[in-house]
């Protein structure tokens, strides 16, 4: 088989995961192919499946030692948007001992997750976080993306409310902070998640969003009156 071109023998020589690739690997090695090129590719895939070995390896070893803390995982997963990787992240970065913070916003506070209230002769001159574990807010930023696309839930009403006067990004930490709230509670109490909804500003204060739909329908030149139903 030494010094060989044929592209489906070369295609075949593929390990682990490559093998499931077989056919774009036989479309790419059309062409010129030599030895050289099949002493290098030899070497990648080589080196891919140590990695894929070393990865499994860690990845036992890491499941080994979060077996004390399934159940906590499995509480966290319950908030919308947080998956298994995520709740297990954020368990590595805050522990499992609440006690240690004494209210919720104690732990957004360390997490970086609390916009700044630096206010002076009733002026405000910063709105920025302090910077917290980069990895918990890898984890907390994946589960609010998740969450805001996550229908009918508080998550999703809470990013659409602020996002329509602080834009993306800082809706985005909103979601965040409520996370984070969301996990100092239940790791405190032991309870599951309990989703307010995706109607709870309008349940909150209907008054307030009769006015809006009202100036709303005002504004593209109705006359409006309402009626109690």
């Amino acid at each position: 088989m030494a010094g060989t071109t044929d592209p489906q023998v070369l295609a075949d020589l593929a390990k682990g995961r490559m093998r499931a690739k077989i056919p774009a690997l036989r479309e790419a090695l059309e062409g010129r192919f030599d030895a050289l090129h099949a002493l290098l590719i030899g070497a990648i895939l080589a080196h891919l499946d140590f990695l894929d070995e070393h990865i499994d390896r860690l990845s036992d070893a890491i499941e080994e030692h979060l077996v004390p803390f399934v159940s906590m995982i499995e509480l966290l997963c319950t908030i919308p948007g947080v998956k298994e990787r995520s709740a297990q992240n954020i368990i590595a970065e805050i522990g499992a001992d609440m006690s240690v913070f004494p209210t919720a916003g104690h732990l957004a506070s360390w997490a970086g997750q609390c916009p700044g209230n630096d206010q002076s002769a009733g002026k405000r001159r910063s709105g920025r976080t302090r910077k917290g574990s980069k990895w918990l807010d890898d984890a907390l930023k994946d589960s609010a993306m998740a969450a805001i696309r996550t229908n009918d839930s508080y998550l999703q009403a809470l990013y659409r409310r602020k996002k329509s006067h602080l834009g993306h990004d800082r809706a985005i930490g909103a979601v965040k902070h409520s996370i984070i709230c969301a996990c100092w509670h239940m790791l405190s109490t032991g309870e599951l998640y309990s989703d307010l909804g995706g109607d709870y500003y309008t349940r909150r204060d209907p008054e307030r969003q009769t006015r809006r739909l009202v100036a709303q329908l005002q504004r593209l030149g109705h006359a409006v009156t309402l009626q109690p139903a």
